[in-house]
């Protein structure tokens, strides 16, 4: 691993974190795995060697306890829902260099290999504890058997994790107030012989690897809190039938935590696709292994991309594990938020989701989702899905910049330049233009940042759109047609590169592009110097790349999603919603106690506001990681102008210290805008960029209510302050 910037001359694995083998998935499930697959493709465009490996996570007593009530045996129901995945990634093009599963002989050999490694460097010991146990049922509990109350926030926690408070893993004999899952039986605690790994013992190793640790932030702040709060070794046996079988003496039948073999299956993963290429084509072990090559003695670049509620599996044991066997340790590692829907989480139990299998049979195409997972807010924030924020974005950016732009310069240069237009080379300001786009992807990709990679391609096609509205090739065609053809020719050259840098996003709808270019090969095959070169095939007719989706098409899902929840809240027949252990989720980190919105009551009592007029605080909460995102600053207003034909709008020129920016507010009708200039506010310094009639606006100023009350400080707290 070198932390250099990408390409580097290290082997990449990309993962994503498996998906547990028990039930269907739904676009919640998918924002993870597109991410991993759009950050894969961005990686070999650089030319950076890459592996993109997952699996499907088998064991575990969630798949038991439903393969027990099925009938059937845990591998025969596990394996079902692998098949299942298998076949579904594909279709919304997340194409895996190799996909395994953990109950294969590749990672029950690797996984005993590495125990065993753990073992005979003095890693795990032996440890009497207290396991739960149903007496009436009389058998013993491991995990998911069990439930009760979090020793740590008091919240609801399964018998492995608090999964509704501050999701701490949790080991045997921790929950209190212990319950059986099977039976609803109160549990008691016996004594039993475990395996642990002195996880406490690479603490300070820990904290040095999160220094060095790229990716996003929460996969780095989360750790640090458990590490300062006191490591505790790690529980790796559990009491069950179903799992790998620990390595070695085992008089009790135990096998390992599924959270033991479900990350080793990455390397296992790995190596099963450098045995199907050859190692020629993908070493393996030059990518996990210390000291396996000596061109790459630290191994390679290996980045996990996960959701935030597998942190400390992927940040604490995983590179303890890998640190103790002289494996190479993970150079990043990318938590994506959660997807809500319509603002509430989804609930398969309350069938209120959109499935995979349901947005496919809508008819709708893999890409435009994929765009919309992969650049709807930051990878680490929450991201609320509805049909119209969907079709608004596909409508606006896919269909009216992108989709636009293509179409109208393929077609205009079809008809008007038989084979394609003809010219030396790019302008050389639309070359330069190419060029910010490959270096945009390239900080992306070095950022970890999917978004970003959407954005320097939603960009390049605007720039496209205001270079084609500029010149106006229609008049030139008959008063300078040399002119004519080169400003197509451009445009031709600006699609070409959009094809390569949209690859990673929308890999389908890229490679059609491609083939409308007349270009050469896969557009899967080109790196982003290819985006560089002019075009060099002939043009065919386009057609349309994306479809708009009308008014009345997102009114009709919505009326088939709403008749589908009130269905399966009449048939769960109460309102309140029982957690079936699979719901997307806040995570829990809420920046204030529950009591906090009462102790502000007599505060507003005193107020002279009605408060019948007041809306109801949300009870969607965000978490304190999705708070540090927001950048909000003290800043001084130096100028206030209107904006010719907008009866609201003002530009200002705000002071925010470390620099100055231009922001767009509707104040006019509210404010003296002579009195703005010295006023004090406070700005959301990182709100996307947008243009309101004609002007850039650069941030966002915060006021109260209707009258639009500017936020402002009490004290002296200067431009650039920013507010915690």
């Amino acid at each position: 691993m070198s932390h250099d910037d990408f390409p580097t001359a290290d082997p990449a694995v990309v993962t994503c974190g498996l998906p547990y083998a028990n039930g269907d998935l739904h676009i919640g499930h998918l924002r993870t795995y597109v991410g991993g697959d759009v950050y894969s493709r961005a990686l070999e465009r650089l030319g950076q060697e890459t592996a993109f490996v997952s699996g499907s996570d088998m064991h575990g007593t969630p798949v038991a306890v439903n393969a027990e009530q099925e009938g059937v045996s845990p591998e025969a129901f596990a394996l079902d829902w692998h098949e299942r995945y298998a076949e579904t990634f594909p279709k919304f093009n997340v194409e895996f260099d190799n996909y395994g599963h953990t109950h294969d002989e590749t990672n029950t050999a690797v996984t005993q290999e590495l125990v065993r490694d753990l073992d005979e460097a003095g890693h795990l010991y032996e440890k009497e504890i207290m396991v739960a146990y149903d007496p009436v049922d009389d058998q013993y509990l491991p995990d998911r058997y069990v439930e009760g109350t979090c020793p740590y926030c008091g919240a609801h926690a399964r018998g492995d994790e608090c999964d509704e408070g501050c999701q701490r893993h949790l080991e045997p004999g921790e929950v209190e107030d212990p319950e059986s899952t099977i039976t609803g039986n109160p549990a008691e605690y016996r004594e039993r012989t475990h395996k642990f790994f002195a996880v406490s013992e690479f603490a300070d190793y820990l904290s040095d690897f999160l220094d060095r640790l790229e990716g996003t932030s929460n996969a780095r702040n989360q750790p640090r809190e458990w590490i300062e709060q006191g490591l505790q070794d790690w529980c790796i046996t559990r009491d069950m039938d179903w799992g790998i079988d620990l390595p070695g003496e085992n008089p009790q039948d135990l096998v390992l935590y599924v959270w033991v073999d479900a990350p080793i299956e990455y390397i296992s993963s790995t190596k099963q696709y450098s045995e199907r290429v050859g190692a020629d084509a993908f070493d393996w072990e030059a990518a996990w292994k210390e000291g396996a090559s000596d061109d790459h003695p630290e191994g390679g670049e290996i980045v996990h991309v996960i959701g935030r509620d597998i942190i400390q599996h992927h940040t604490i044991f995983w590179p303890a594990m890998l640190e103790a066997t002289d494996h190479a340790e993970p150079r990043a590692v990318m938590a994506s938020g959660f997807v809500t829907l319509d603002g509430k989480g989804f609930s398969t139990s309350r069938d209120r989701a959109v499935w995979a299998d349901e947005y496919l049979n809508e008819g709708f195409h893999p890409d435009p989702l994929r765009y919309y997972l992969a650049t709807n807010g930051g990878f680490q924030q929450d991201v609320d899905f509805s049909w119209e924020k969907f079709a608004e974005r596909v409508n606006t950016e896919l269909v009216g910049t992108v989709g636009n732009f293509l179409y109208r310069s393929l077609l205009f240069a079809h008809r008007n330049f038989e084979g394609g237009p003809d010219a030396d080379a790019p302008s050389d300001d639309v070359a330069a233009r190419i060029d910010e786009a490959v270096d945009d992807v390239a900080a992306a990709v070095n950022d970890y940042s999917v978004r970003a990679l959407g954005d320097a391609v939603t960009d390049l096609a605007r720039y496209g759109n205001e270079y084609i509205q500029r010149n106006e090739p229609w008049k030139l065609v008959d008063e300078a047609p040399d002119e004519a053809e080169q400003v197509i020719y451009d445009c031709v050259a600006l699609a070409k590169a959009i094809g390569v840098l949209f690859e990673p996003l929308g890999p389908e709808k890229s490679e059609r592009l491609w083939e409308q270019l007349g270009e050469p090969g896969s557009v899967h095959e080109t790196t982003v110097e290819a985006a560089r070169e002019g075009p060099a095939g002939d043009l065919s007719e386009p057609t349309e790349l994306f479809e708009q989706i009308e008014d009345e098409r997102v009114e009709a899902l919505n009326e088939k999603l709403e008749a589908r929840v009130a269905e399966a809240e009449a048939d769960d027949g109460d309102e309140a919603e029982a957690d079936d252990g699979d719901e997307e989720r806040d995570d829990g980190a809420d920046a204030t106690d529950d009591d906090g919105t009462d102790a502000n009551a007599d505060e507003a009592d005193a107020d002279d506001t009605d408060m019948t007029d007041i809306e109801p605080l949300s009870d969607d909460r965000i978490s304190f990681d999705d708070f540090q995102e927001l950048d909000i600053r003290v800043g001084r207003i130096e100028d206030a102008v209107g904006i010719d034909g907008a009866d609201e709008l003002l530009k200002l020129t705000v002071d925010l210290g470390a620099e100055t920016r231009t922001i767009v507010a509707g104040l006019k009708q509210l404010h003296d805008v002579d009195d703005l200039p010295d006023t004090k506010v406070i700005v959301l310094a990182n709100m996307e960029k947008a243009e309101l009639f004609g002007v850039e606006s650069n941030g966002m100023v915060l006021a109260a209510g209707e009258e639009a009350d500017l936020l402002t400080t009490y004290e002296g707290a200067g431009p650039g302050t920013k507010v915690k």
